[in-house]
């Protein structure tokens, strides 16, 4: 049966590109049919990436990007390009007509000043701004399926809003002295050669990286300032991990009574009830990377320490499916008017 719609990456060359093509080549409705790179238009993508041999993606010859070939082949079009290169191209294809998911952070920030002091440059298209949806499915559903422009969120905001949203938006936590303490595999700093990420740099070892300026955290507190119904502040420190997927957030946060974990829980399994990614484990059971692995699963543990009064958040993600890949192809689904899952129906790769 003849795919029912067309996709476009432009990128594709990068962990999320790659990511991107091997969720599409068990899609069901929908096919890759356009994928760009300037470094390596001309070879076929399983040249580029042998796993993709013999899938309907891995014929795909890489071309050029060009908004008007683009736009002619495509239903709609994924930009795993850097952030900065994203909202021209974006607004080139959307003023000729396309629907865009972007993968970047160059349509995250509402504010053109916050987004400008998070990352050094004027922000070109700032008409679009209110019009792009923030694609965290659980919260923006209704609006994603409506969207011409959807910003797909960062992997680790998406580890920390659906980890720390039902806490703030019942009203149980307090929303300052929030502490997201996060650690994130290796493949979440991209696939470009860089010594602090050769092999011998990361494996055996554990880092900190970022703290205090890291660009997710103007991210992590709009949406949670949503959530909370006001203004709030995070105190967000990223870790390096040496493995290649999976982010793991460790979250704290002050309850403004005391609660137990059951009925923290309850609150959880109320608020994601009807949200088939979301697993709320049960009392007692903690969240570890490779129960996720290659899924859009984020599982979420939960501790209330009445000794400290605060409760203990714990998030589980893969940092390339839910953080990236999985979850710009779950919007780009809802933008078509196809089930949310499709291609996305995936077992943890266990061990």
């Amino acid at each position: 049966m003849p795919s029912l719609f067309r996709a476009g990456l432009v990128g594709v060359t990068g962990y999320t590109g790659m990511e991107l093509a091997r969720l599409l080549a068990s899609h069901p409705s929908l096919e890759l049919v356009r994928a760009t790179s300037r470094s390596e238009a001309g070879r076929r993508l399983a040249d580029l990436f042998p796993h993709l041999e013999k899938t309907a993606p891995g014929d795909v010859v890489v071309s050029e990007p060009d908004v008007a070939d683009l736009k002619a082949a495509c239903d709609v079009v994924f930009l795993a390009v850097p952030h900065g290169t994203a909202m021209d191209m974006a607004g080139e294809l959307l003023d000729a007509g396309a629907r865009v998911v972007d993968l970047s952070a160059d349509f995250r920030l509402h504010d053109k000043d916050v987004y400008e002091k998070w990352y050094g440059l004027a922000h070109r298209r700032t008409d679009l701004l209110g019009e792009a949806v923030f694609g965290l499915v659980e919260l923006y559903r209704e609006k994603v399926k409506h969207a011409r422009l959807v910003a797909n969120p960062g992997c680790y905001p998406t580890s920390a809003i659906l980890g720390l949203t039902p806490a703030l938006e019942s009203g149980i936590a307090e929303p300052d002295g929030i502490v997201i303490d996060s650690k994130s595999g290796a493949t979440g700093a991209g696939r470009g050669a860089k010594v602090p990420m050769l092999f011998c740099e990361v494996s055996d070892s554990f880092r900190a990286y970022g703290i205090g300026t890291h660009r997710h955290t103007p991210e992590i507190e709009q949406e949670l300032s949503k959530a909370a119904g006001g203004e709030l502040t995070v105190s967000f420190n990223p870790h390096l991990l040496p493995l290649n997927r999976g982010i793991l957030s460790t979250m704290y946060l002050r309850l403004k009574k005391p609660m137990t974990t059951a009925e923290v829980r309850e609150i959880y399994l109320s608020r994601y009830a009807d949200e088939r990614w979301v697993r709320v484990l049960p009392e007692g059971r903690f969240p570890e990377t490779r129960s996720v692995r290659g899924t859009m699963f984020c599982d979420l543990g939960l501790v209330s320490d009445p000794r400290t009064g605060r409760l203990v958040v714990l998030s589980a993600i893969d940092n390339l499916c839910r953080g990236a890949s999985g979850q710009a192809l779950a919007n780009a689904n809802l933008m078509l008017g196809l089930p949310e899952d499709a291609g996305l129906t995936l077992a943890p790769l266990a061990p």
